[in-house]
């Protein structure tokens, strides 16, 4: 990738000068057809915006199994090179998005699931009810627990899923199962990780701390086998999994205690390690899967030959890597204002703070591009939501500090017809959390609606087919919401 120089941003390039000077293009995912258009995984995305209209939410069903499947493989392959003795397990962590079709979705492709509150149980049911999962299938349980979550637990293991294992959060929480569950069942421990330096504490909220997990499982789990079994040590980094000297420091610390602790306890068997891949926010996205997996696997054998116990199962928990990169929102800009002499704003059709939640409350950087009007000129621009709050809006990319898009008419072309065209945009890969923190269909800043949301997968001939899956938010239903009806 090359970076911004003062030729590439020159005033006479057009929007696919930029870019291809910027970046390697077209690449997965990314392309301009011959209508001037971006595609996005191959759809047409003219023919989406005319059919549907702005603003947009986008999902496209088969990524998710792509990203499942890849990974899948990478791990196979990693294992394969190392010679690992143990299993890989694809968990799919629903919080990154509960909606049935991004589950159901997932779950055509071999997965199992991870849960984090006690409504995530009733979602279990839905689907087995559905026959969309089996009793066998693996139920990782994660989070502090209220009564009605251990309950919902409880109920599940004592129905027949077999496979159900709670992960304790803290110590307290073993009791509520030895109360409830009537039958053997499984159980996890979540170690509790040092955060890294950047973090305002130093060690995770979440989990047991290391120093006390063999006290306890000596003291409350051994001697009990035959009413539970400790099967699981889990870890979560919020960084994420990075190559760097925090990510393998806090890895190699729970495969010690795993080492440590399966000397004492034969029926431990997996190390789950979470979630953490990165996704696609730039086109200068650079991240070696393959070599961080192999590292991984790779690191789990050296520890345990070395302290002579055998290789764990890993697990995994990817949420947004599962289900990230399947979506897209699409909006029009619906003019140009000028505030000064340096800022040039473009106003969209809805805003972040209601629609990409992360871009206001974190500082998320999504991968945003222009959907047409590619050759034409292009300036430095800030993008302004419609709500009335200063910090709707969006004004930096993750490659640079800027955004750059495309004039919204081709000043060198008098006869340019794209001048009674409107300027679209997408923000691309915000399939995790979005609608989640933004309070899907429920009351919004300055009362922006949720947009529409349009799915695109395989119909049952194998052929690519797109629905309306939620129209555009209206007055009565938020007004209903508001009490005013």
């Amino acid at each position: 990738m090359t970076s911004f120089t003062a030729s590439s941003i020159g005033m006479n390039n057009t929007y696919t000068d930029l870019v291809k000077q910027t970046f390697h293009f077209p690449q997965e995912g990314f392309d301009v057809g011959d209508n001037g258009y971006l595609e996005f995984n191959g759809v047409n995305l003219e023919y989406i915006i005319k059919k549907y209209g702005t603003p947009l939410k986008l999902s496209y069903l088969p990524k998710i199994g792509s990203q499942i499947n890849k990974a899948k493989k990478m791990f196979q392959h990693a294992m394969k090179k190392h010679k690992y003795e143990g299993k890989y397990i694809y968990c799919y962590c629903t919080k990154s998005s509960h909606f049935s079709y991004v589950v159901e979705e997932a779950l055509k492709h071999e997965i199992n699931l991870e849960t984090s509150y006690a409504y995530d149980i009733e979602i279990i049911n839905a689907l087995y009810r559905k026959r969309k999962i089996t009793k066998d299938t693996t139920i990782i349980c994660n989070g502090y627990k209220q009564k009605s979550y251990t309950s919902r637990i409880a109920r599940l293991i004592n129905t027949g899923f077999k496979n159900v294992i709670p992960i304790l959060d803290n110590k307290e929480e073993l009791d509520a199962y030895k109360r409830s569950v009537r039958q053997p069942f499984k159980l996890g421990i979540r170690v509790a990780a040092e955060e890294e330096p950047s973090f305002p504490f130093y060690t995770s909220r979440l989990g047991i701390r290391p120093r006390d997990i063999l006290e306890f499982y000596v003291d409350h789990i051994e001697g009990y086998e035959h009413k539970f079994q400790l099967k699981m040590l889990h870890i979560f980094l919020n960084k994420g999994i990075k190559d760097d000297i925090y990510y393998w420091s806090e890895l190699n610390k729970i495969i010690n205690l795993y080492c440590q602790l399966k000397k004492i306890c034969p029926e431990l068997d997996s190390i789950n390690i979470g979630g953490g891949f990165p996704i696609k926010h730039s086109l200068g996205f650079e991240y070696d899967y393959q070599f961080m997996i192999n590292e991984i696997v790779g690191n789990i054998k050296k520890v345990c030959k070395k302290a002579k116990v055998p290789m764990p199962n890993i697990y995994t928990e990817f949420g947004s890597f599962t289900v990230g990169e399947s979506m897209a929102h699409i909006y029009s800009i619906m003019g140009q204002k000028v505030q000064n002499d340096r800022e040039t704003w473009y106003m969209i059709d809805s805003s972040f703070i209601t629609t990409l939640p992360d871009t206001w409350g974190i500082g998320e950087k999504f991968l945003l591009l222009p959907i047409n009007k590619w050759d034409n000129e292009y300036q430095k621009v800030v993008l302004g939501g419609i709500t009335c709050d200063s910090h709707d809006y969006y004004d930096s990319e993750e490659h640079i500090n800027e955004v750059f898009l495309p004039k919204l008419s081709d000043t060198q072309n008098e006869k340019d017809v794209s001048k009674n065209e409107k300027l679209y945009v997408g923000f691309f890969h915000t399939g995790a959390y979005q609608d989640q923190i933004s309070g899907y269909g429920g009351i919004k800043h300055c009362l922006i609606p949720s947009p529409k949301h349009v799915i695109i997968g395989f119909d049952k001939n194998g052929k690519l087919e797109d629905w309306l899956h939620a129209r555009e938010q209206t007055a009565q239903s938020m007004l209903k919401i508001l009490g005013y009806k």
